[in-house]
């Protein structure tokens, strides 16, 4: 049997309502699973998105003028009620796995919503405390997610759309103002963060992954001289988890911990903070298909890795791709449970 698979459709003044009609306008992704949208209905019908591709749950968005993308309350009401009545569906069992379009964290600060985005709202609704990771590499390529890795080196295959092999990564924090991240990396946060990580990427396939974290600082502090983080908070983390038998390396600088992953020395990076991980990442061939999948929460999330893009809406010119390798790979990982 298909999965049966939720799709919000994101703020209906962004490129989501798009995105979601290309992707499920391709037949592949159609026989993949079953869909259902929740979303504004003018905003899709104007996006392209026909009454074949899927069951249509409307959430309007009040007085929409289509013709000015931007953030804005109303919209952003809208887009937060579909992510709620989702949440709401899923904890009925009514379907196996959520894939969400962007909203705009503006849109909902305008609209009074004091969540900052989905995996906020998703910590709150659930009291846990989800992990958000990175992946490139998915499904549609042809790509296992079984990791094929020999044992003793964890060396990967590359596959030739992706030279480099897949890639996994993860942040230990989130959308943070960069003056805040010294006092947010915590011991128990790192510890709580790999952890999450290494049983995402056994989830994956990887019976005994090896985790590579990154420093805090350039040079991973220059032996203090540079940042007390790494001694002082990574270094111990490291050895806490080693303890409990995880494989992680580092703290390691940014460039040689990616450059580790790359070469397949690590099946996973853990990144201390958002442009660690999505920088690096969105350089890399390939880059617009890569996928959002939130683990540890009580139900399957996927997301495309990138956001409103109010530029572009409306004109037609949005690449799927991201949106698509989403869908594919939720519809992947319900077929692949337990």
């Amino acid at each position: 049997m298909k999965p049966h698979i939720l799709i919000t459709a994101g703020d209906p003044l962004g490129i989501g309502p798009e995105i979601i009609a290309k992707a499920l306008a391709i037949g592949q992704t159609r026989a993949a699973a079953d869909f259902t949208v929740i979303g504004d209905t003018r905003a899709l019908k104007n996006a392209g998105f026909k009454s074949g591709f899927a069951p249509v749950v409307p959430v309007d968005a009040a007085s929409l003028d289509l013709n000015n993308p931007g953030p804005g309350a109303r919209p952003g009401l809208a887009s937060f009620k579909a992510v709620k009545l989702a949440l709401k569906l899923l904890k009925k069992g009514a379907f196996d796995a959520l894939v969400t379009a962007p909203v705009s964290k503006e849109a909902w600060r305008l609209a009074g919503i004091r969540h900052t985005g989905h995996t906020d709202l998703f910590r709150c609704e659930t009291g846990l405390q989800p992990l958000m990771t990175f992946i490139l590499g998915t499904p549609s390529g042809g790509l296992s997610l079984a990791n094929t890795t020999r044992r003793s080196r964890h060396r990967r295959t590359p596959h030739k759309r992706f030279p480099l092999g897949p890639v996994r990564a993860a942040l230990v924090t989130e959308h943070l103002a960069l003056k805040q991240l010294p006092g947010k990396i915590k011991k128990d946060l790192v510890i709580a963060k790999a952890l999450l990580f290494s049983a995402a990427l056994k989830r994956l396939g990887i019976a005994r992954p090896g985790i590579i974290l990154t420093a805090l600082n350039p040079h991973a502090g220059d032996g203090g001289l540079l940042g007390a983080e790494e001694t002082q908070t990574l270094k111990p983390a490291i050895a806490h988890l080693r303890k409990k038998g995880l494989r992680i390396a580092g703290p390691a600088p940014t460039d040689a911990a990616w450059a580790a992953h790359l070469k397949g020395l690590a099946d996973g990076i853990l990144c201390l903070y958002h442009d660690q991980a999505l920088g690096p990442l969105k350089l890399l061939p390939g880059a617009g298909r890569a996928v959002h999948w939130t683990w540890g929460l009580p139900f399957i999330r996927t997301s495309p890795a990138h956001g409103t893009a109010f530029d572009i809406a409306g004109q037609g010119v949005a690449d799927p791709s991201s949106m698509t390798e989403a869908l594919l790979f939720a519809a992947k990982l319900v077929l692949k449970k337990g």
